[in-house]
């Protein structure tokens, strides 16, 4: 027996009507639906393992130092990276596009969003206009 799972988290999926389904399915009023593809992706950062914080606040920026970090700016450009350790990000001016190697998805952050890059990530990064942040190199057991 053929068991159907239902579940919240499924926010859409596609409906395929043919002009077959249609003129055969007149007892249920002309209208005929079926699942043509349910594809789910898991969000870049949960493949990746790069972890982010969305408008970080200014205690949990106290807390790890921030204003004693090291200051990185660029204007508009891209720049192949790759992390060779764990690096922590404060983004204080501007947005990334951070495409990982291989992949045609991106993940994008903007200033107010603290990011934890982890050791042996490849990516491009895009920057769209003047960027500024902050960085520390993050030593095993460090978190």
């Amino acid at each position: 027996m053929a068991k159907v799972l239902v579940s919240s988290t499924f926010s859409s999926f596609s409906v395929n009507r043919s002009k077959s389904d249609h003129r055969n399915s007149r007892a249920t009023n002309g209208v005929s639906y079926g699942i043509k593809a349910l594809r789910i992706e898991k969000p870049l950062e949960e493949l990746y393992n790069v972890r982010v914080e969305r408008k970080a606040s200014p205690e949990r920026l106290a807390e790890l130092g921030v204003s004693r970090w090291s200051i990185w700016k660029t204007g508009k450009g891209q720049l192949p990276w790759d992390w060779q350790v764990d690096q922590l990000v404060y983004i204080e001016e501007g947005e990334v596009r951070v495409v990982p190697e291989g992949s045609k998805r991106f993940m994008s952050f903007v200033a107010g969003d603290l990011v934890q890059y982890p050791k042996w990530f490849e990516a491009d990064l895009f920057f769209n206009g003047p960027y500024q942040e902050r960085y520390s190199f993050r030593a095993y057991g460090d978190d």
